[in-house]
């Protein structure tokens, strides 16, 4: 049997969408680190707290970017869909 795929599931976008969430993870890592290296008025000294904190702020730029690109391609379906 073959598999029905929907719209917005070709191997093109979902690597687009996997490269996507792999850069938005590394720059918000890189941001939060950055953040508590030379901001003014903090111990500038990276500790595991400012790792783990990093790493969140990583997850939760990688889910924003995903979320943003889903209800996108949601939108261009439905506008697809009007015309």
């Amino acid at each position: 049997m073959t598999e029905q795929r929907g719209p917005g599931t070709d191997p093109g976008s979902e690597m687009r969408r996997r490269r996507a969430g792999i850069v938005s993870f590394v720059a918000g890592l890189v941001a939060a680190l950055a953040f508590f290296a030379f901001f003014p008025g903090l111990p500038h000294v990276i500790d595991w707290g400012a790792i783990l904190v990093s790493l969140a702020v990583g997850a939760l730029a990688r889910w924003a970017c995903r979320a943003w690109m889903a209800r996108s391609l949601e939108e261009k379906e439905k506008h697809s869909d009007q015309v």
